[in-house]
C-alpha cells in the first residue's frame, strides 16, 4: 500500500518546514545582521553557516518528510530516524551555531548551571545513554510511541542530553572541560560501549519486543500522532505489513544493527579526525624543532 494514502500534509509537514526556515532566519539574523549587539561577536564562516543549513535540512528530512511516517510503520526506519538526529544533526548544530552566540546563551543564569553539571564528561556520557536503553524498554517504548506528549518530551530530553553528550568532544565556549588526548578517545569508545547492550537486546530479541509495530491497535495509536485523525477514519488499516514485506522480527533486527552502525561511523569519522590532528600537531612540531636557530654559543664550544 503506497504512504500517499496518508496525505500532503502528514507526508510533508509543511508547518514543520515554515518552523525550521524561521529558526534559519533568525539565525542568520543574529550570526549577521544583529552580531554588532554581542560582545566578542565574530563574522559568521562559511563552515559554520554549511553546518547550520545542513543539520536544518537534515532535520526536516529526519522529521518532516515521509520518513516520520516510515518510522511509525517500520522500527528501522525509527532507529535510523534516532541515529541520525542524535548522532548527527546535535553535532552539526553545535558545529554550525557561532561559539559567541553559544557564549552568550551558556552565560545566562539558568542555563550556566546546568550546563555546568549536565556538561561534566561523565555525566554526560551516563545520562544520554541510559536514557536511550530505558526508553526502548519495551514497556516504557509502548507508552511513549502511542502517546503525544510522552513522544514530545522524550523527543526533546534526549535531544537535550544528546547536545551534552556531545558538548565535551567539540566544546565549543567551555575551557573548564579537559577532554584531550587519551581521555577523548576513551570517551568515545565508551559511548559505544554504553549504547551496545540495549542494540544488543534489540538485534538478539527472539521475539518482537514493540507492540506498535506488531498490535493492530497500538499501531494505530502510534500512526495518530503523525496523520490526522480524520485522514485515519477513512482508512482501514490492520498493521505494518500492509506497507512491507519485511517480518516484524527482521525489522527489528535491522533496527538495531542500523543504530549501531551509524554510532561506529560517526565515532569513526571522530577517531580518524583526532588521531589526524595529533599527527598534524606533531608534523608541526618537528617542523618548528628543525627550523629554530642554532645557539650560537652551542657551537663555539
Amino acid at each position: 500500500m503506497p504512504l500517499g494514502i496518508f496525505g500532503f500534509m502528514a507526508l510533508w509537514s509543511p508547518f514543520f518546514l515554515l518552523a525550521l526556515v524561521f529558526i534559519t532566519v533568525v539565525y542568520f539574523l543574529i550570526t549577521v545582521k544583529w552580531r554588532d549587539s554581542f560582545k566578542e561577536s565574530e563574522k559568521l564562516t562559511i563552515k559554520e553557516a554549511t553546518y547550520f543549513i545542513l543539520a536544518m535540512v537534515l532535520l526536516y528530512g529526519i522529521k518532516g518528510s515521509p520518513v516520520e511516517i516510515m518510522s511509525t510503520i517500520l522500527f528501522s526506519a525509527h532507529m535510523a530516524q534516532m541515529a541520525l538526529l542524535y548522532l548527527v544533526v546535535t553535532p552539526l548544530l553545535i558545529l554550525g551555531i557561532p561559539k559567541w552566540v553559544w557564549k552568550a546563551a551558556v552565560e545566562l543564569p539558568v542555563v550556566k548551571q546546568v550546563f555546568k553539571f549536565m556538561t561534566k564528561p561523565l555525566i554526560s556520557l551516563l545520562s544520554f545513554n541510559i536514557i536511550f536503553s530505558i526508553y526502548h524498554i519495551p514497556l516504557v517504548f509502548d507508552n511513549v510511541r502511542t502517546d503525544a506528549t510522552l513522544h514530545g518530551l522524550a523527543t526533546v530530553i534526549l535531544f537535550l542530553l544528546s547536545l551534552f553528550m556531545w558538548w565535551p568532544l567539540l566544546n565549543p565556549v567551555d575551557d573548564d572541560i579537559d577532554l584531550s588526548g587519551l581521555k577523548r578517545i576513551g570517551y568515545i569508545l565508551g559511548s559505544a560501549v554504553l549504547l551496545t547492550p540495549a542494540c544488543g537486546l534489540i538485534i538478539f530479541a527472539e521475539n518482537p519486543l514493540y507492540a506498535p509495530y506488531y498490535d493492530p491497535q497500538e499501531f494505530l495509536k502510534a500512526l495518530a500522532l503523525c496523520v490526522p485523525v480524520n485522514t485515519l477514519e477513512g482508512l482501514t488499516l490492520t498493521g505494518p505489513e500492509l506497507f512491507t514485506d519485511m517480518s516484524t522480527q527482521n525489522d527489528q533486527q535491522l533496527g538495531g544493527v542500523i543504530m549501531k552502525i551509524v554510532q561506529e561511523i560517526v565515532f569513526g569519522v571522530m577517531l580518524f579526525n583526532l588521531f589526524f590532528q595529533w599527527y598534524r600537531n606533531d608534523q608541526e612540531k618537528q617542523e618548528k624543532l628543525s627550523y629554530d636557530p642554532v645557539d650560537p654559543k652551542l657551537t663555539e664550544q
